[in-house]
């Protein structure tokens, strides 16, 4: 830590480096949360990051063991990390409410600037200031996804037997088809043996290494004793169980019962719910199921549309899995659930519907199963599944970066032309990433900026 940094956070109160944070309040800790759902832009990377520089560099709430241990296993967990992330720092601290207050405002700044992003693209969608923006930003995305499977990929792929694992996953899912289930199970299997047999191979913690050096006592220490919330009974667990599988059916029932077993509503609950358990390694892997789902086969969008969607994720604060919500709005408006006359309402309760069935797992995830992380510091045959599961995902976000470049490259498929100019875009945006490390946020602004130039000059299509 800089001394320029340390004189800041004395400087702003902070508690000195020497001496542990005192008992953070309960309401204190809201204000923080409330704060992190609105300035958590960047992706899981960039989410991750703020909270390491706020909860373990400046304020020192968790120690730097302890955020990466509970980071380790949160990547294992369907659901996006990042979110899980906060949901276990605001457990631990402040027991089950403290986890739902942290998860819930991780995510609902980001719904309400969806709802809001959402209607306008519909609504105003076809005018050429809108559709020049999104001109631009189709291309920027689909660098980003590149972008992303090369940072996991540095981080992850240490060793030639982690790299085999990330080509098998692209072909698996590339030119065979195969089921991410299927394919995050078999990498599992791949580092629970692997584990095992040759564990110098597999002790990586999941691409995030060890902590690296000590910023000072922590309130949450790497030798504090685990609360006694948070140690696992088998009661507590079965309470924990009951209550989120009694929400999620109760939610479901009374879909059914306002709009019957095929509604547009109790469908897409049914289909989230599925899409919220496979989504190991974050957004980008689970992104094609949502895609074959919600474009191919209930046509709630257009693959164009779903795109667009990303784009808008990649501008809001919070997880980027929150592009689910856009799909729901999109959904809701297309169908006219309640009528021509209230598609904005339409698209605002399909996007909360979405929302709720996506991220209900998560919560339940680090609830119930806190106690068991909590009692599996170090263990390399818990770690070893994580590493081998988190190179196969690099060759699965590799997957989506072709999908998306195909749709952005090809607009009209194959046999159309191809998109000289979106290809430029494309290349203008990865070289910004790799080589000047632009954020997203400048990226995707510079982009959209150009899209919308050359759309008023005529020259892009």
């Amino acid at each position: 830590m800089s001394r320029a940094y340390i004189a800041a956070g004395l400087a702003s109160g902070a508690p000195a480096i020497n001496a542990p944070p005192q008992s953070i309040a309960f309401w204190e800790a809201l204000r923080f949360w409330l704060k992190l759902g609105f300035i958590s832009f960047g992706g899981p990377a960039g989410q991750i990051a703020i909270m390491h520089t706020e909860l373990v560099e400046r304020r020192r709430w968790i120690s730097e063991k302890r955020f990466l241990h509970a980071l380790n296993y949160c990547m294992v967990l369907p659901g996006p990390e990042a979110q899980q992330l906060a949901t276990y720092i605001g457990w631990l601290m402040h027991r089950s409410w403290g986890g739902i207050v942290s998860g819930a405002l991780f995510v609902l700044p980001s719904l309400f600037i969806l709802i809001a992003l959402s209607w306008v693209y519909l609504a105003w969608g076809q005018l050429p200031v809108v559709a020049g923006l999104f001109y631009g930003l189709k291309p920027a995305v689909t660098a980003l996804v590149v972008h992303a499977a090369h940072r996991i990929g540095t981080r992850a792929l240490k060793n030639a037997w982690l790299w085999g694992i990330a080509a098998a996953a692209f072909v698996a899912i590339f030119a065979l088809d195969a089921p991410f289930p299927l394919i995050v199970l078999a990498a599992g299997l791949i580092g629970h043996i692997g584990g095992r047999r040759a564990p110098h191979i597999f002790a990586l913690g999941g691409g995030h290494g060890a902590a690296k050096q000590s910023y000072g006592p922590a309130l949450i220490a790497d030798d504090t004793p685990t609360p006694p919330h948070a140690v696992f009974t088998r009661a507590r667990l079965a309470r924990v169980l009951a209550i989120g599988l009694g929400l999620w059916g109760a939610a479901m029932a009374g879909l059914v019962a306002a709009y019957g077993l095929q509604g547009a509503l109790t469908q897409m609950g049914w289909f989230f719910t599925k899409a919220a358990l496979l989504t190991f390694g974050g957004a980008y892997a689970v992104l094609p199921y949502v895609y074959q789902g919600a474009v191919e086969h209930h046509q709630w969008l257009s693959g164009t549309q779903m795109i667009d969607g990303l784009a808008l994720g990649e501008t809001t604060p919070g997880p980027l899995i929150m592009v689910v919500a856009f799909v729901g709005f999109v959904g809701g408006w297309t169908q006219a659930l309640f009528g021509p006359d209230a598609l904005f309402l339409a698209g605002a309760a399909a996007a909360s519907v979405v929302t709720f069935f996506t991220f209900l797992p998560s919560f339940v995830f680090i609830l119930a199963g806190g106690p068991v992380i909590e009692s599996t510091h170090g263990k390399l045959k818990f770690t070893a599944p994580l590493t081998a599961i988190t190179a196969a995902v690099v060759g699965v976000i590799l997957n989506l970066a072709m999908f998306f470049a195909w749709h952005v490259l090809w607009p009209q498929g194959w046999s159309g032309r191809f998109d000289w100019i979106s290809a430029l875009i494309a290349v203008a945006a990865g070289v910004a990433l790799f080589r000047f490390k632009l954020g997203v946020m400048p990226l995707l602004g510079l982009c959209a900026g150009l899209g919308f130039a050359l759309s008023l000059a005529g020259v892009a299509a």
